[in-house]
């Protein structure tokens, strides 16, 4: 598995945030790739995705462990990704929300195609800080 971190901070309060994160429908306008995503069950999400010119259903498992901020998701069909957002008070108006996504490089490829080795963690890395700056502008002009 490879790992990936990357952090943003936001000038909303870390519940604004909270609360964003966890409104599955608004997925599509942050993350890349997502066409559309409908929570599923409880603590579920389905997204269809666009990845590479290749339509791929995934459905995630979502949980928190709210008392310390952190949202924590796993695909549990398609390729094997899982990840944690971490949100922390700057001050009252300010947060800091870190992103880990962990994956496996083969899955992606076979699923997703595109690039191997050092040009697909690049290009993750790439399309993860696009997806926190998406977030930053969804959030803070919600406000």
């Amino acid at each position: 598995m490879s790992t990936l971190e990357e952090q943003i901070d936001l000038g909303v309060p870390m519940d604004t945030a909270w609360d964003c994160l966890h409104r599955v429908e608004t997925y599509p306008r942050f993350l890349g790739g997502v066409r559309e995503a409908r929570p599923a069950g409880e603590h579920g999400a389905h997204l269809d995705v666009d990845a590479g010119g290749l339509a791929q259903e995934l459905e995630a498992q979502i949980s928190d462990r709210g008392k310390e901020n952190v949202m924590e998701w796993q695909t549990t069909s398609g390729p094997d990704l899982a990840g944690t957002f971490s949100l922390l008070p700057i001050d009252r108006e300010h947060t800091r929300l870190q992103a880990r996504i962990e994956y496996d490089p083969g899955a992606v490829t076979e699923a997703f195609g595109g690039p191997k080795g050092f040009a697909q963690a690049t290009a993750i890395e790439r399309l993860v800080r696009s997806d926190l700056e998406q977030f930053k502008e969804l959030v803070e002009q919600g406000r």
